[in-house]
């Protein structure tokens, strides 16, 4: 059974109980509530028809006998519909003069019956007691027309309210069934492999929530399909232009068409550490993603860092007349992080900034607190990044200049790796740049912070 039928009849099923009970205590409640004014009326009438009787023959000589002719009915009622003998009077002292209901002559009515009775009061002195056996009171024919109009009226109001019930019922259930319907076809859709599924967000409430979050997620599914078939892509590449180079040079020597010099063999050689170099990256990629990359946290000083990093890069910045510049750590003495790690990161921004720095340029690093945060800073003066390109320079293998990729050197990982590296510390890395006057890679840090483990050996 669908969704929207089960509803449907959830919403019947639950009127239908409710506009039952509400018919039932009404019908009952008014029966009882008539029944009950018409006795009091029988009562009021009959306690006056008393008191005139009482006033006429001073006391109440032979009520016995005169009882049921002074009794009569209300002029409500037409016919009285009582059997003899639900009757009983009692003078002021409780005293029985008229026999009914159980009780004889002459017999003191108990004052727990006589709460039950009702006063007969002549000239504001009480005279006696009546007692009337209200169970025992049938409806007349027009009471019981009336109940019974009472009751039809009750279930016509109880058919259009279950009516009323089913078509609200049918729509709500609609209503709640038709997103997740759509959201099922969607889901499908994905299953299947077409991720660009979207589905209307009708409200606002939790099912509109869900439609919104399941978009959100389509959208974010469809972005990583993208940027996967992207780096595929790019991969092939990379791996590919190496390769050739590789190839052609071995087919040539083999050929004869090209010596076997030093020279040949340096070409091959840089080209198959450039592909060790690419694989590498890749497989330290492939561990930050996996959480497998191990970390051994411990306190460092971020200025021993800094020039650990200068110096290794030193000769390369020398060859291109660059002044590396380390300057003094502001009020940090160490920060607890993994200095392997973190020095990775470095040498990786330092080698995007010399090959981006030109010839007689400087390069700059420095780290300083702010608040409870370290930043590490690696500025360069070169041409800079276009605002275009700068939200994607993390991206694995983004490069704003595509056609200069060779000549630069760079596999296109460095970055994405240096973003993974600080986000398992905790922190954050971003870029700043202005084109013309060159880039600035900062990198933030909580202070005492400690790197999360993997449990692989370092990629």
């Amino acid at each position: 059974m669908r969704l929207g039928m089960k509803l449907t009849l959830a919403f019947l099923v639950v009127g239908l109980l409710g506009v039952a009970l509400v018919a039932l205590l009404a019908g009952q409640t008014t029966q009882r509530l008539f029944r009950q004014f018409i006795f009091d009326e029988y009562q009021a009438s009959l306690v006056e028809r008393l008191r005139t009787y009482y006033s006429e023959h001073q006391g109440w000589t032979d009520i016995a006998e005169q009882l049921p002719q002074i009794e009569g009915v209300p002029s409500a009622r037409p016919a009285p519909a009582r059997p003899p003998g639900n009757l009983t009077l009692a003078d002021s002292g409780a005293t029985v003069v008229a026999a009914g209901m159980g009780y004889h002559l002459g017999e003191h009515v108990p004052e727990g019956d006589l709460a039950q009775a009702k006063a007969i009061e002549v000239d504001g002195q009480t005279v006696g007691w009546v007692l009337a056996a209200r169970e025992r009171f049938a409806d007349s024919p027009a009471e019981a027309a009336f109940v019974n109009r009472i009751n039809t009226a009750l279930a016509l109001a109880a058919v259009g309210a279950v009516l009323l019930s089913l078509v609200v019922g049918a729509a709500l259930a609609r209503a709640i069934s038709r997103p997740i319907q759509e959201l099922t076809a969607a889901t499908g859709a994905v299953a299947e492999g077409n991720l660009s599924q979207k589905v209307e967000v009708r409200s606002h409430d939790e099912l509109g929530q869900l439609a919104a979050s399941f978009n959100l997620m389509s959208e974010k599914l469809a972005r990583v399909q993208n940027l996967r078939r992207q780096m595929t892509a790019d991969i092939a590449h990379e791996l590919r232009t190496p390769l050739s180079v590789v190839l052609g040079y071995a087919d040539a020597v083999e050929e004869g068409t090209l010596p076997p010099t030093p020279e040949t063999m340096a070409v091959i050689r840089d080209e198959a550490l450039h592909l060790e170099r690419l694989i590498d990256d890749l497989l330290t990629l492939s561990h930050a993603d996996a959480g497998e990359l191990r970390f051994t946290p411990r306190p460092a000083r971020p200025l021993v860092l800094l020039e650990e990093a200068a110096r290794a890069f030193q000769p390369q910045a020398s060859q291109k007349d660059i002044r590396l510049i380390v300057e003094p750590a502001d009020d940090v003495t160490q920060v607890w992080l993994d200095p392997d790690r973190m020095g990775q990161v470095l040498r990786n921004l330092l080698s995007n900034a010399l090959r981006h720095t030109p010839a007689h340029g400087e390069v700059r690093l420095s780290a300083a607190r702010s608040g409870e945060t370290l930043e590490m800073r690696v500025s360069d003066n070169g041409p800079g990044i276009a605002p275009e390109d700068l939200p994607h320079v993390f991206e694995r293998f983004y490069r704003a200049d595509r056609s200069r990729a060779r000549e630069s050197g760079g596999s296109g990982l460095g970055l994405a790796i240096a973003r993974s590296i600080v986000a398992s510390h905790g922190g954050t890395i971003a870029a700043e740049s202005t084109l013309g006057q060159g880039t600035t890679i900062v990198i933030r840090l909580p202070l005492g912070g400690a790197a999360t483990h993997g449990e692989s050996s370092p990629a």
